[in-house]
């Protein structure tokens, strides 16, 4: 696919994610940006990333991006973080001059580094993250760039997407791994006083990590950040915003069954949606 074969009059802003998890991501940019149109695209026959190999995790974020850029999306936001810290650079350097250098593909690791610098204070800091995430040592090195002083530290927490997706974010049993894995972290430095949600399903498991944290530490969920860098970047790019068609408007794709994603969207955005059930190849 090039240039050539891309539609090149406005269109919506892509949202992509693996799973149900960048809903999370997309509520919260909606509320900033209420005004523009989106196209959410989740690879939910395909989830979780978060343990996939770093080739395979490029390879079905790029057939998500080209789908998302046929579709009329001149601008695309990867609202999961494996797939941010797995492909996002690839996309960016191989493949956009390719397909089409005036589009543009971010994702949410950068947005949620850049806020870190003003709101830790002993530069002690920890991600609560997918093991993909954490291996790729993808928030350590953004944050570092920008903060060199920062010490930060990582936790893998394989149970939390399961638990968030099979609606068990509340349950008893979504305690013992919400304690046992903010327990591990705070073990590995006593000095953190910010902890990052580095995967967008986490959200959702808020009401037990705040149980399981001391109050003296503040918990970043990425939404709010993700959102605020967006409108900055439309502000900055008008190029780009003036390719973002408005009319307020949402539609959402699905690669699993559109009955299964109606009913699990509809936990994450906390409201009735219909979808429409596509291919990625």
């Amino acid at each position: 696919m090039n240039n050539g074969t891309l539609p090149t009059q406005p269109g919506p802003i892509g949202i992509f994610d693996s799973g149900y998890g960048g809903l999370t991501i997309l509520r919260q940019i909606r509320q900033f940006l209420p005004q523009y149109d989106y196209l959410y695209l989740g690879d939910n026959a395909r989830a979780p990333y978060g343990t996939r190999s770093f080739e395979i995790v490029y390879e079905f974020t790029l057939q998500a991006v080209k789908k998302l850029f046929s579709m009329g999306c001149h601008l695309v936001i990867l609202a999961c973080n494996t797939a941010s810290a797995k492909a996002l650079k690839s996309i960016q350097e191989k493949d956009l001059p390719l397909l089409d250098p005036n589009r543009r593909v971010l994702g949410v690791i950068r947005p949620t580094a850049e806020c870190i610098g003003d709101i830790t204070q002993t530069r002690h800091i920890g991600i609560l993250a997918t093991q993909g995430t954490i291996n790729s040592e993808s928030y350590p090195l953004e944050i570092h760039k920008l903060f060199p002083d920062i010490v930060v530290s990582g936790e893998a927490c394989p149970m939390w997407v399961p638990l968030v997706e099979n609606n068990e974010f509340d349950s008893p049993g979504a305690d013992y791994f919400v304690q046992k894995r903010i327990g591990n972290l705070l073990r590995k430095d006593p000095e953190i006083d910010t902890i990052i949600l580095g995967c967008t399903h986490y959200p959702l498991l808020l009401n037990k990590i705040l149980k399981y944290t001391p109050r003296t530490i503040k918990i970043i969920p990425q939404g709010d950040y993700v959102a605020a860098s967006l409108k900055k970047y439309l502000q900055r790019n008008e190029s780009i915003e003036a390719n973002c068609t408005r009319k307020g408007t949402c539609r959402f794709l699905t690669t699993e069954s559109v009955e299964k994603f109606e009913e699990s969207a509809s936990i994450f955005l906390r409201d009735r949606i219909v979808a429409e059930r596509i291919t990625l190849e």
